[in-house]
């Protein structure tokens, strides 16, 4: 061995107990590895110091391998060192996890094993400890439930070292830190790439009254209420669950709040498509409507489809606000004014749908909004009404115009201009006399 070193210009190394050393393995004895590491003997590695291998992982191990092991004695009685995997694995994986915990790496491991306080970890060698506390979705062990944590071993999770105390062999870590982390990681990556307007598929994580949370990939985004199908009325409890795969649509990507809004029935299309296809410009359709706006009126027609009733359509005249035609829930109905595929919209109007709907039997009040609805439609909504009301009085002939009256005038005679009075018949006027007053009788 050492003719070998010097041929090859090789220094000699010199080792004490404790030193972690990479060697190249020379030979195998039976369950034992001969390794060269550079010094003036070879080492044994034997059977006892590579327990921290699988069998699969020690029977892999071939000559030119390189190994790095751990000096249990520079020199025995047979003039070989005595090496160990298993000791230079766990020195390595203290030093790794002191890396680690110093620069706050994530990490994956994989557990294996578990106890009533946790799971149980080997990081290269060495053992960590993971509190029930800081692991994602651990149930513990209760005296009615058995608990969930042996479903745990053989999985690979992401870690975070929390504390570490190699002179109490003592190394703690969290899951739930980890997974923070890397979600926020996540979600900054998410939100520089994410482009409104297109299409992902995620996982749905929560669901909630006014919506679903759906994961991307490391970030959540919300589905609201209204953006969950082109039906208005759907319950997110009975439409969906919680790990059901979805493609949503991005609808907006906040930087600055860094919040995501996403809509599963914009990812839908085809839907939209199928139920405005029986539909067509012009036509006048009974709808309900289903929600008030300062801007105007949603209502929906037949299907899930709704359309909006900006509130100048609503009637003739100007209105603050569209509560002062229509209430949620009014039958009324509408003609489409637009279909606007590419943005999934109907335009309505109830005031231009007036004069067809009074022809086939509606009655307007005097707001513009429905006095009567045709019975075939009121059943068809279930609406239950009362008798039809009277219609409304024919109003009364108006008095001839200014015009007529002065024309009527102008067809009369002019009466003569009156006769200028004297001064004497002046004086006897005020004082109520006439003039056979002054006549003395004989």
């Amino acid at each position: 061995m050492e003719e070998l070193l010097e041929e090859e210009g090789r220094d000699l190394i010199e080792l004490g107990r404790g030193d972690v050393v990479e060697g190249v393995i020379v030979g195998r004895e039976a369950q034992s590895l001969v390794v060269d590491v550079g010094a003036k003997s070879e080492g044994v590695v034997v059977s006892n110091e590579m327990h921290s291998l699988t069998p699969e992982q020690r029977e892999a191990l071939a000559v030119g391998d390189t190994v790095l092991v751990f000096v249990l004695q520079p020199d025995t009685e047979e003039h070989q060192m005595a090496l160990s995997i298993d000791r230079a694995r766990g020195e390595q994986g203290w030093r790794d996890l002191q890396d680690k915990f110093e620069t706050s790496e994530i990490f994956e491991a994989t557990v294996s094993g578990f106890n009533k306080g946790g799971l149980l970890v080997n990081v290269e060698g060495v053992n960590a400890f993971v509190p029930l506390s800081q692991v994602m979705g651990a149930a513990p062990e209760t005296e009615t439930s058995p608990g969930n944590l042996n479903e745990f071993v053989g999985r690979a999770l992401r870690l975070k070292v929390i504390e570490i105390n190699r002179r109490r062999n003592r190394v703690i870590l969290s899951e739930r830190a980890a997974m923070q982390e890397w979600r926020a990681e996540q979600k900054d990556r998410l939100l520089a790439e994410l482009r409104e307007g297109e299409i992902r598929r995620g996982r749905i994580t929560s669901i909630r009254s006014f919506g679903v949370f759906v994961d991307l990939g490391g970030a959540d985004g919300l589905v609201h209420l209204s953006e969950l199908s082109w039906e208005r009325d759907t319950n997110p409890e009975e439409e969906f669950q919680v790990g059901q795969d979805v493609d949503v649509y991005v609808m907006k990507v906040d930087q600055e709040s860094k919040k995501i809004g996403l809509s599963i029935r914009r990812a839908r299309p085809e839907e939209w498509d199928d139920v405005v296809t029986g539909y067509e410009v012009d036509q006048v359709v009974p709808g309900q409507v289903t929600k008030l706006v300062t801007f105007g009126a949603f209502v929906r027609i037949d299907g899930p489809v709704e359309g909006l009733i900006h509130v100048s359509e609503l009637v003739d005249r100007r209105i603050s606000h569209p509560r002062e035609v229509v209430g949620e829930e009014d039958v009324v109905p509408v003609k489409i004014v637009r279909i606007e595929r590419d943005r999934h919209r109907l335009g309505l109007s109830l005031r231009q749908a007036r004069v067809e709907a009074e022809r086939d039997g509606w009655i307007f009040n005097e707001d513009g909004g429905i006095a009567w609805i045709p019975p075939e439609t009121a059943e068809k909504f279930s609406v239950v009404q009362g008798d039809a009301p009277p219609p409304p009085p024919t109003p009364e002939p108006e008095a001839a115009d200014e015009t007529e009256a002065a024309a009527s005038a102008a067809a009369r005679p002019a009466e003569p201009a009156p006769k200028p009075q004297t001064a004497m018949e002046a004086a006897l006027e005020r004082a109520g006399l006439s003039e056979s007053d002054l006549i003395s009788e004989d």
